[in-house]
């Protein structure tokens, strides 16, 4: 479970302080699946960030899976980060001189994990995201669609609780974006606690639970489920 009390984030820009996150209370349970919404400077991708321990707040307290984080060292929130977090980026961040495959072990690899056991995982996300026969491909020789799934397997292959997306289908054609959100939604119905941040309506109307935030806040919190 996910718990925001009382969240601020306060950036300095010159002699500015631009409140990004504005007394943010907020609880995500397990397995939901969440979109936030909001215009640009709304502070989406700010929370995005801070659920994923990419970014600290100011004031309030976060506590993922019944652990207060916020009063983590740098090192414990980066374990946190590593082993219940996973990430998914508009731009796909892979590793151009890696091929699919290697991409998808990495974090696998930093972790210490034994090569039989990185092997068996890889193989079956590979078959799980319909990349079998794209495994040796380095990204370039991929479409962005397959990049795209690529991450996602990269994001998933240590088994996190949460999935967070920002824009996962900014970079996509139609086709493409819809092959991508089919695979975040299955990955949501086996159990992972799924977050998509979006600027598009009608992906946003597609989460169970859709988030609204204007200049730093949540205006408002609907259940689609109930309409």
């Amino acid at each position: 479970m996910i718990r925001l009390d009382s969240i601020h984030r306060i950036f300095e820009v010159g002699d500015q302080q631009v409140h990004a996150l504005n007394d943010v209370t907020l609880t995500i349970d397990d397995g939901e699946y969440l979109s936030i919404m909001g215009p640009s400077g709304s502070g989406k991708s700010t929370l995005l960030n801070l659920i994923g321990l990419l970014d600290q707040p100011n004031a309030g307290e976060y506590t993922l899976n019944q652990q207060k984080v916020t009063a983590l060292s740098d090192d414990q929130q980066a374990e946190v980060r590593r082993d219940q977090i996973g990430f998914v980026f508009q731009s796909f961040h892979l590793v151009p001189r890696l091929t699919a495959l290697e991409n998808i072990e990495l974090p696998m690899v930093l972790a210490g994990i034994l090569p039989a056991e990185r092997r068996r995982r890889v193989a079956k996300i590979l078959n799980a995201v319909g990349l079998e026969g794209r495994s040796h491909h380095k990204p370039e020789q991929l479409s962005g669609g397959q990049r795209q799934r690529v991450a996602i397997a990269r994001a998933t292959i240590m088994q996190p609780s949460v999935l967070l997306a920002d824009e996962p289908t900014g970079n996509l054609d139609s086709t493409s974006g819809a092959d991508v959100i089919e695979v975040l939604e299955g990955l949501n119905q086996q159990g992972i606690t799924l977050i998509v941040v979006t600027h598009d309506a009608a992906l946003g109307a597609r989460a169970a639970r859709e988030i609204k935030m204007v200049d730093g806040r949540i205006v408002n919190d609907i259940n689609n489920r109930q309409h």
